[in-house]
């Protein structure tokens, strides 16, 4: 079999990280998980969180497939999405306002700028207290931990140990840890499953972690949250709903760093 030439972007949004294809194609519908994992690789190959295919969809501009960096088809991903946005943008696949398909279902975007990205996340009705810390699902799920110091703490050895618990091993679960700066601002850190390591921001926490400041009345009553992580600060704006949360907003950096080709 003779070596595929794959031509890719790739972007990062606070700092997570992504390969995006453009596969309207279908040209990549062969690449296996073994050859997404062998991409993400830090050191043999170009390096990611995760990557991103945009494919064409009868009724929307574009539709986003997801893969986390282990290989494997994965859940919603908010910076991903963005980064998607962007991607779609600089290709002339879509204006400045969009709407694409996502694993979650469909999502409107706009472009504040050529580099920053509005997402309409889906609404949550459902958010569960257990102890001290806040279980949901934001398109993909979570488990929210509110301390008052996540500088000193490992973040993969006690994300890993909540990700693998009895209850979330057969599925697993992102885990994120906040630390509260003020009513609007907070300090987070997420470990991911499917990369199994702390990552620089992820989207998807940033919603669940500003969704359980405010359900626990840390916020309060605030609806518009700055969720500051190690890569960048990420903006979520949301609206109470009769159950849980809708008209939830994520918004941030979605960056261009460089195109490649790889050969696999």
């Amino acid at each position: 079999m003779f070596p595929m030439e794959i031509q890719f972007d790739k972007y990062q949004g606070a700092g997570n990280d992504f390969i995006i294809m453009d596969n309207r194609s279908g040209i990549y519908d062969l690449i296996t998980t073994s050859q997404f994992h062998s991409m993400c690789n830090r050191f043999k190959g170009i390096g990611a969180d995760g990557v991103i295919l945009i494919e064409s969809h009868a009724t929307l501009d574009f539709e986003m497939r997801y893969f986390n960096s282990d290989g494997n088809l994965s859940t919603m991903c908010g910076n991903g999405g963005r980064c998607a946005v962007a991607f779609a943008y600089k290709h002339n696949i879509i204006s400045k306002k969009t709407q694409f398909m996502a694993v979650d279902g469909p999502h409107e975007a706009e472009l504040i700028s050529e580099a920053e990205v509005r997402l309409q996340m889906q609404g949550v009705d459902t958010l569960t207290q257990r102890d001290d810390a806040i279980i949901t699902d934001t398109g993909s799920p979570h488990f929210v931990v509110s301390l008052d110091d996540i500088v000193s703490i490992n973040v993969k050895e006690e994300g890993a140990a909540i990700r693998y618990s009895k209850a979330f091993k057969a599925k697993g679960i992102n885990v994120n840890f906040i630390q509260k700066e003020n009513p609007q601002t907070y300090a987070i850190r997420t470990y991911e499953r499917g990369v199994e390591d702390e990552t620089l921001a992820c989207g998807t926490g940033a919603v669940a972690g500003a969704l359980a400041m405010h359900f626990l009345g840390k916020t309060e009553g605030g609806t518009s949250l700055l969720m500051k992580a190690l890569g960048g600060d990420l903006t979520i704006d949301f609206e109470t709903a009769e159950q849980g949360y809708k008209n939830i907003n994520l918004q941030g950096p979605a960056t261009f760093v460089y195109s490649g080709i790889i050969s696999i």
